[in-house]
């Protein structure tokens, strides 16, 4: 009788302490237009410069193209960037019954930093048009007006 009793309890706590999570999340939709234009220097270094990261298995989970962006993030922390410009990756892998594993990644290329932001106003505007800048966005601007462009 105690061992049916016993086994009734704990078929009761397996069958409790199972249970499904749900979460879920949601984003309201923005009815106002968010515009702004600013303009920036970008300063490039002229020294190129490489970075080579091995990469946890926290950051392999998320996949190769984590790996580089884990690697590019490394590279300007240490040698004080906002961007890589000209960035090359080369990546080691290992493949084992199909399932494939990032060994290490190198990039190398260009550190550069954004200087002097500033509001667009009308004649730097007219500079970027002349000089072609927005050439791609001006074709496709169906009104002319400023904010088309941008």
């Amino acid at each position: 009788m105690m061992k049916k009793i016993l086994l009734f309890v704990v078929a009761i706590f397996v069958m409790s302490s199972c249970s499904t999570v749900y979460k879920t999340a949601s984003t309201r939709d923005v009815s106002a237009p968010i515009v702004s234009a600013a303009y920036a220097d970008l300063e490039v270094s002229n020294s190129k410069i490489s970075y080579t990261l091995r990469p946890s298995p926290k950051i392999s989970r998320g996949g190769v193209q984590n790996c580089i962006n884990v690697a590019i993030n490394e590279a300007l922390k240490e040698n004080g960037g906002d961007v890589l410009i000209e960035t090359q990756n080369a990546i080691v892998s290992t493949r084992l019954f199909g399932l494939g594993k990032v060994k290490s990644v190198t990039v190398t290329g260009y550190p550069a930093t954004y200087k002097n932001f500033r509001k667009v106003d009308q004649a730097t505007l007219e500079s970027a048009l002349e000089n072609g800048a927005f050439e791609s966005s001006k074709s496709n601007s169906k009104t002319g007006g400023l904010f088309s462009i941008f």
